[in-house]
């Protein structure tokens, strides 16, 4: 009770009041400071409806191109979407099935594959875990070839030609 002799309100419920202000992402980081037992029980769920969501990529070159950026920052391997994309478009206009069988590598009987181009040597060798080991897979190849890249000139923001 306060000094006045009035019912002070309980602290919680006014925390629980902010927190239904400010939106489920705050209720979520604060549920440890409530301390209710029902509330953290759903901490798992919201946190996976937030997972999948933000991993959820369009199937197309600018899904695959954002799918292998993130992938990439989680291996530290740099490149930029626009230095991706410039060397994609170049390499095989977009189409992840391309492929060279007219160069000195065909020649030797390792065509390029994919949308950058990658040969079979190359990719196994600059291959990042948690991607597909098929070449022709799009994000395999991108992140492959952006690994590559980065060993090779830095970055594939480097690569302004046939690498």
């Amino acid at each position: 009770m306060s000094a006045n002799g009035q019912n002070r309100p309980a602290r919680t419920s006014r925390l629980a009041r902010k927190l239904a202000v400010a939106g489920t992402g705050a209720a979520v980081l604060a549920l440890p400071l409530i301390g209710a037992t029902t509330a953290s029980a759903a901490t798992p769920a919201a946190a996976t409806t937030a997972t999948t969501a933000a991993t959820a990529y369009p199937d197309n070159l600018d899904g695959w191109i954002r799918e292998s950026l993130d992938i990439m920052a989680q291996h530290g391997i740099p490149g930029t979407y626009e230095g991706i994309h410039r060397n994609i478009m170049r390499e095989s206009s977009g189409n992840p099935l391309a492929i060279n069988n007219w160069d000195i590598n065909a020649i030797n009987g390792t065509p390029s594959k994919g949308l950058l181009q990658v040969i079979d040597p190359t990719f196994q060798a600059y291959h990042v875990e948690g991607t597909s080991w098929d070449p022709y897979d799009p994000v395999a190849n991108i992140t492959a070839a952006c690994n590559y890249a980065a060993d090779r000139y830095g970055s594939m923001d480097n690569v302004f030609s046939a690498y």
